[in-house]
């Protein structure tokens, strides 16, 4: 049975570090890792903003591990 694409996604925490429109974002990664990341569609229908220095969920593919997708903003 092949595993499904939630399960080979990584997640990981960071900290809005730079804002370059309303969907796009560099997150720097709590290891100092930093990605170019955009909004997941969820948070897209539910306008959530995001501003700088939030911190946010990252899900990224192991295929690119230069781009990511916020998928959730802390309180």
């Amino acid at each position: 049975m092949q595993n499904s694409s939630k399960e080979q996604k990584l997640l990981f925490q960071g900290k809005i570090s730079h804002v370059f429109n309303s969907q796009e974002y560099e997150v720097t990664l709590e290891n100092g890792v930093k990605l170019n990341c955009h909004v997941a569609g969820k948070m897209k229908l539910h306008h959530i903003k995001i501003i700088l220095g939030d911190s946010v969920k990252v899900e990224m593919s192991p295929y690119d591990l230069s781009k990511g997708r916020i998928v959730y903003r802390f309180k």
